[in-house]
């Protein structure tokens, strides 16, 4: 008996192995997909603005990311509300408490992601909604409100030119640069209920009838991964949801990562993934008694795994993981 709607996966898309450069951008669904990525040793950058939902906060955070564009006391993002200092295109997690920690903060992550972003040979790009909020004294489309007044900004729905024309344009530019360059797409399978179930449903539609219109536009460097899709048809049942019923539970984002996995890599890159991996789980594990011999021989065996990885794959950076290895034995 068949209990759910399979998704068909797609047969087309960038061939990701540790040698890639990945830079992913948007919804927290990038953020999770990011740190499995980062947990196997890929090399990546994820939301180096923070989390972003919309597409034109996204193709601004590609734009100014590939071009290096870094923040000045006079840029118009940078404000202050209720004591600290914020930048409308970032999440509030870096803010500070005056213009100056602010900017050196937010330049120090843009500059960093410049530097992963030159010869990046794959762009996810993860879209939550296509809703906006633009400030109104100057037009901002704005990747984060901060919490200031709902007054102060103009609720609307994107439509699908104004998604395509824009990020079609930050693409180009980005091409010109890298020509071989891949994009992969996917919408969040997140709701935002807080637009209303029908609403969401329109947003949805929205986004991923642009995301189409793209990839029809530019299929050489295009590629679309139906996480949404998975959610709302494989995954339906509620028992694959957190416990606020609008975000994918652990057990259905694992899901929807094994299905990355059969997307995207070959058969070297998962057996590298199973070394890598296990490396990360050996390094969270937290034993009873860390001075105990059983413990300080399985650091050991941890390190000696670490140094065989390195040996065979010298590209892939195992610095901070050695040094916790050996902070754990006290050396």
């Amino acid at each position: 008996m068949q209990f759910t709607t399979p998704v068909t996966l797609p047969g087309n898309g960038p061939d990701i192995s540790h040698t890639s450069r990945i830079m992913l951008v948007g919804s927290c669904f990038a953020d999770n997909i990011g740190k499995r990525l980062q947990d196997r040793k890929f090399n990546i950058c994820t939301n180096p603005f923070g989390v972003q939902y919309n597409p034109l906060s996204i193709a601004t955070v590609l734009k100014r990311v590939f071009y290096g564009e870094t923040f000045t006391e006079n840029s118009c993002e940078i404000f202050e509300h209720g004591g600290m200092w914020h930048s409308i295109m970032h999440h509030s997690a870096f803010s500070q408490s005056s213009r100056e920690k602010l900017l050196s903060v937010i330049n120090q992550e843009l500059i960093k992601a410049h530097n992963m972003a030159q010869g990046c040979d794959t762009v996810v790009l993860t879209f939550g909604t296509a809703y906006t909020y633009r400030r109104k004294s100057d037009g901002i489309v704005a990747g984060n409100c901060h919490k200031l007044p709902a007054g102060c900004f103009t609720r609307s729905l994107l439509g699908i030119e104004e998604i395509c024309e824009r990020l079609q344009g930050v693409m180009q530019r980005i091409m010109a640069l890298n020509p071989e360059v891949k994009f992969l797409f996917t919408v969040s399978p997140i709701r935002h209920l807080r637009d209303g179930a029908h609403d969401n449903q329109k947003s949805k539609a929205t986004l991923l009838l642009a995301i189409d219109r793209i990839a029809e536009a530019m299929p050489q460097n295009t590629a679309y991964f139906p996480s949404y899709e998975i959610m709302m048809d494989e995954l339906r049942d509620y028992r694959f949801y957190a416990d606020d019923m609008l975000h994918p539970s652990a057990k259905a984002i694992e899901y929807i990562w094994e299905c990355f996995d059969k997307c995207y890599f070959n058969d070297a890159t998962r057996a590298l993934n199973a070394k890598t991996g296990e490396i990360a789980r050996g390094l969270a594990h937290r034993p009873f008694d860390p001075q105990s011999q059983g413990y300080i021989r399985f650091m050991e065996q941890l390190l000696q795994k670490i140094e065989a990885i390195e040996k065979e794959h010298p590209y892939i950076d195992f610095e901070n993981e050695k040094r916790q290895c050996n902070i754990l034995l006290n050396r």
